[in-house]
């Protein structure tokens, strides 16, 4: 059953007349459109895609197996398509829309009920299919060779903002559309912020450097992290890096499809824990990619997903100690039945530059 046949069973499941779907990546992922503009709406005998005259074209080189309407004001559109059809319960992504579009719907379709539905498509987009592994490998390859043009750039003295242009440039260079998010460059103090975009902070000898780069290809993402050291460095961020190194190591041992979210990241969790960093440990074990950079399932303790085959996911412990400086090292991989299939082929051990 294709995905798009997976939603119509939903509708009839639920009791719908039809499914509006509005978010860009979910748009993506039923349609294969890559444009900012777009819409959906499935209907139990009808698909239609909704866009504006920017994307005539595009729209009907890439999307396939719908009917395309342009229109600059799709709410017109979408009036039509109700009031012919004569849809009176209509599901929307309830994670996505703001609630001045809600407002706006209801108070545009009188005798239209609005059904919230949450992550209904994100389920669908947890396992891969082959076409869409194949995608993330080709991201995953080009992240890796960004990866390995940094480590002959990096030197004391550059901004993290000049090395976080190189990756973007890097990326594009080897053939991905975009960054998959802002890169995140942390040098120094600054790698104890698992989120520090790059600054105009000025990379230091000595400094442990967090280098967190993903792209998007062809629509789908890679996300992957490296420690390394410019300069010799600390013998506490030393130990550091090889906790976190072994208990990321440990963690990719164990996953697989059938293990739960909850138990894999206990599993690095549970080393840190016991070597004295669990304080430090502060966010999720890593979480599912694919279309987004971060999606269904997330690893955590807060999470209890029995993951399952085909599903890609990051595993990126970290330690961050405030003020001094922070670990983290991330690999995207591929779970089956009987372990996993490490995506990211860039070297974990200790890279001193």
């Amino acid at each position: 059953m294709s995905r798009l046949e997976k939603l119509v069973s939903l509708i009839n499941e639920l009791s719908l007349d039809a499914f509006y779907i509005t978010y860009n990546p979910n748009v993506r992922y039923l349609s294969n459109f890559s444009g900012s503009s777009g819409s959906l709406l499935l209907t139990r005998n009808g698909r239609y895609f909704l866009t504006d005259f920017r994307y005539k074209d595009q729209s009907a080189k890439q999307v396939k197996g719908f009917d395309i309407i342009i229109n600059y004001e799709n709410s017109d559109e979408l009036k039509k398509i109700i009031e012919r059809n004569n849809l009176t319960k209509v599901g929307f992504e309830s994670t996505h829309m703001s609630y001045g579009t809600y407002d706006k719907l209801k108070n545009t379709f009188n005798g239209v009920q609005f059904i919230p539905l949450t992550e209904r498509i994100e389920d669908l987009t947890i396992q891969k299919t082959e076409d869409e592994i194949k995608k993330i490998k080709k991201a995953v390859e080009i992240t890796d060779k960004t990866f390995s043009e940094m480590l002959s750039i990096i030197k004391p003295g550059m901004t993290e903002l000049e090395l976080s242009a190189e990756i973007t440039y890097a990326h594009k260079k080897h053939g991905a559309l975009k960054d998959s998010f802002d890169p995140i460059v942390a040098s120094g103090w600054r790698a104890s912020l698992p989120h520090g975009i790059a600054t105009s902070k000025k990379i230091e000898k000595g400094d442990m450097l967090t280098l967190d780069i993903g792209c998007v290809y062809e629509g789908f993402c890679s996300d992957m992290t490296r420690t390394v050291a410019v300069g010799k460095p600390s013998s506490e961020m030393e130990k550091i890096y090889r906790i976190v190194l072994d208990a990321q190591l440990r963690a990719i041992e164990k996953a697989k499809a059938n293990i739960s979210s909850k138990e894999l990241d206990r599993v690095a969790r549970d080393y840190i824990t016991k070597n004295g960093y669990g304080e430090n440990f502060g966010h999720g074990l890593g979480h599912g990619l694919g279309v987004e950079v971060h999606e269904l399932p997330g690893l955590s303790q807060r999470t209890d997903i029995q993951l399952k085959e085909n599903c890609v996911v990051t595993i990126e412990p970290g330690v961050y100690i405030e003020n001094v400086g922070g670990v983290r090292i991330e690999d995207d991989v591929l779970l089956k039945n009987d372990g996993c299939e490490v995506l990211t082929a860039s070297p974990k051990e200790l890279i001193i530059l």
